[in-house]
């Protein structure tokens, strides 16, 4: 008995073993929407302001056919409900970045949205009252390029900006690089266009060392209905390894047909996921989703060691 102990309880430990490092981290969706009305966002960035739980978002009324002039960007409180700013007229795709007590806002600037899309790129909006705004331009297109979605994380070498293109992929996403986020220089010979040239939009980047993580949106595929969120990380920008539980988000009945437009908070302790639900044409609304942890360990979570996955290069020559 003694003899069948030993290799029972040696199988016990090692199916424990890999049982506990293969283990998905959960992320639990909530029980609400926003409201849908003229005003429900979809891009947004909740940030943490001394206090207040902010929520920076855009307003783009007329779908295909929006206008520049009447978009805005608009700030709300999350514990009151209530908004506290009002900015960047003719703007919209907005993300924000914290920096001390500056918040840096990057959105696009446009007069037509849809099958013109024309644009003269990205700007960054600052303030450090949320009340005086200066505006500067610091992405441009090229050539027939259009920009959209962008997102800003800090690394050793100071700021890294992801940001939507539709070239060469409709869509894809490039990188540029900033000391200071008021001056920025494209990388060049990096394009993320995922395994096979495919749709690969809405990036978020965070940096925790020795990776940079991000979490973008991936294009319908084959057992997954509509536009899910992935989750791929790289140490140099070049290589990217795709999470082996991707897709981290994908829609649950009552949300419609993709899982979208997702940026995160970490907040007392438990990391939060703000995404866009809807079916890309008539509708949407926000939701979150809640992981219990830190963000370090729930990017760190969705890549557990013994485990192979897939890799692809954004090199482009």
């Amino acid at each position: 008995m003694k003899t069948l102990a030993i290799p029972i309880l040696l199988t016990a430990l090692l199916f424990f073993w890999i049982s506990a490092d293969a283990q998905k981290p959960v992320l639990t969706k909530l029980p609400f929407a926003f409201s849908q009305n003229e005003r429900t966002p979809m891009e947004n960035t909740p940030i943490l302001w001394g206090h207040q739980l902010l929520l920076v978002s855009n307003y783009r009324p007329g779908g295909a056919e929006a206008k520049g002039k009447d978009a805005y960007l608009y700030i709300d409180d999350m514990q009151t409900g209530q908004e506290v700013a009002r900015f960047g007229q003719g703007h919209s795709f907005v993300s924000a970045y914290l920096n001390d007590k500056e918040l840096n806002v990057f959105a696009l600037d446009f007069t037509d949205f849809g099958h013109k899309m024309n644009s003269t790129g990205i700007d960054r909006i600052t303030s450090t009252d949320l009340k005086t705004w200066k505006t500067e331009k610091v992405i441009l297109p090229e050539g027939n390029e259009h920009l959209f979605n962008s997102s800003v994380c800090k690394d050793e070498k100071g700021y890294l900006m992801a940001y939507e293109s539709d070239k060469p992929v409709q869509f894809c996403f490039k990188f540029a690089r900033s000391t200071d986020l008021a001056k920025w220089e494209k990388i060049p010979n990096l394009v993320f266009t995922g395994l096979k040239h495919e749709y690969s939009s809405c990036p978020v980047i965070r940096y925790i060392k020795p990776y940079y993580y991000v979490i973008y949106v991936h294009e319908p595929f084959k057992g997954h209905d509509g536009w899910n969120s992935f989750l791929i990380r790289s140490k140099d920008l070049e290589t990217w390894e795709y999470s082996p539980y991707n897709p981290i988000l994908e829609a649950a009945a009552g949300e419609g047909k993709n899982n979208s437009d997702t940026d995160l908070l970490e907040y007392e302790g438990k990391t939060y996921l703000y995404y866009a639900t809807g079916d890309q044409e008539t509708w949407s609304t926000v939701r979150v989703a809640q992981f219990n942890g830190s963000e370090k360990s729930f990017f760190e979570g969705h890549f557990p060691k013994r485990k192979t996955v897939l890799k692809t290069s954004a090199k482009t020559k």
